[in-house]
């Protein structure tokens, strides 16, 4: 018996990195998995190794920052299997580099894919899940924002602060309705930071010594492993946290 069997998963970004590393915890828990993202190949990929692992999953093509894809997903989502008792907003456009070279246009393309996507996932999950006696969200933010140097991450964290904020509120709001909100502050071996590490090797190495446990996380070992239980009911009392899951590297107040 899995801690999440009978439970029904909506990730956002599953086809690759940490999203599908969530996916795979949450599947080999039991729970089924809604896998979406924009590329069809990478999802039915996941899928297929979710399968073969014995779980129930399907794929579902979503742009996050088109509002009427997010909520097609939902309602997909509903239509195959049957409902959602966890939604993980794990997709976002992330905007690097100096303030004075950050163009408002990408700015307002990195808010529509982050925080307010993520809003409009959880708006529309809430009454489903309310009807279904509670269920668990869980937003992906980033350590970025607590950094000892923020320099070159303003806007990414810019948007990740927003979606904790409204985390935190929901926490507030929805308890009564048996929803618990809480978000994930990650960094693992993504695609993205494996080519980085790759290209930059001597930053990468200064990068991983940074971090007290020496090492870049797994996405399904360290951190899916961790959402698995967030969103289970052994973490039942826990609601409006930010769990930093990067090896110790930030400093959270």
């Amino acid at each position: 018996m899995g801690t999440l069997d009978g439970r029904i998963a909506l990730i956002t970004g599953a086809g690759q990195g940490i999203g599908q590393g969530v996916a795979f915890a949450l599947a080999r828990d039991g729970a089924a998995i809604a896998v979406t993202g924009r590329t069809e190949s990478k999802l039915v990929d996941t899928v297929e190794q979710i399968r073969a692992l014995g779980g129930t999953a399907e794929p579902i093509v979503c742009d996050i920052a088109d509002p009427a894809e997010v909520t097609a997903a939902v309602e997909r989502t509903v239509e195959l299997l049957g409902g959602v008792d966890i939604l993980v907003n794990n997709a976002s456009f992330n905007p690097l580099g100096p303030l004075l070279d950050l163009k408002p246009a990408v700015l307002e393309k990195a808010y529509r894919s982050g925080p307010l996507s993520a809003l409009h996932a959880m708006q529309l999950v809430h009454p489903i899940m309310k009807a279904r006696g509670g269920g668990s969200i869980v937003n992906m933010v980033t350590s970025a924002a607590v950094r000892w140097d923020t320099s070159g991450y303003g806007g990414y964290a810019s948007t990740k602060e927003a979606l904790r904020s409204l985390t935190r509120t929901a926490a507030s709001e929805w308890g009564v309705d048996g929803i618990r909100v809480n978000a994930v502050a990650p960094h693992a071996l993504s695609p993205g930071l494996k080519w980085w590490t790759e290209t930059n090797p001597d930053e990468a190495d200064a990068f991983v010594k940074s971090i007290p446990l020496r090492r870049i996380g797994d996405p399904e070992q360290d951190i899916g492993r961790a959402v698995a239980w967030i969103v289970s009911d052994d973490a039942r009392y826990l609601t409006g946290a930010t769990i930093p899951l990067d090896g110790g590297q930030a400093r959270w107040a």
